[in-house]
């Protein structure tokens, strides 16, 4: 058996991020599709580079050594998967102000309640990502 590495994580060592800029991407973790993707886009944003991914249950307990490793990010992007923006409204009450909020059904993709995506979706939300669309939707 083989050991897996998987994508870096912002709970420990971010000395990996790579491609100039400190990020730590925090997804969604809801069950609908709209969850799974962007679950999936932030752990392809870590592989590709793009900054460190974060759960939202670890920056929703205000754990401190995460805090502290926001605070010293250079940004801070949130993919939530539809309108109710669970991952911004845990952020906010942390006091955190993310540089992109990338909503998955604001890409065109439609909520459904089931696990089912595709590769496709994936790559429109890892896209927006890089192009900058979460940045359009800040308050």
């Amino acid at each position: 058996m083989t050991k897996e590495t998987g994508p870096a994580c912002a709970c420990g060592d971010t000395s990996v991020i790579t491609g100039g800029r400190k990020r730590i991407i925090i997804p969604c973790a809801g069950i609908a599709n709209v969850g799974q993707i962007s679950h999936r886009a932030a752990l392809q944003l870590t592989d590709e580079g793009y900054g460190v991914a974060s759960c939202v249950a670890l920056l929703g307990t205000g754990d401190a050594g995460l805090n502290m490793r926001i605070a010293e990010a250079d940004e801070v992007v949130i993919i939530d998967g539809c309108p109710a923006t669970c991952t911004a409204k845990i952020a906010a009450a942390q006091g955190i102000v993310p540089a992109q909020h990338i909503v998955v059904t604001g890409l065109g993709i439609e909520k459904v309640y089931t696990r089912h995506f595709t590769e496709d979706d994936v790559e429109t939300v890892v896209s927006a990502a890089f192009e900058g669309k979460g940045r359009e939707n800040n308050d």
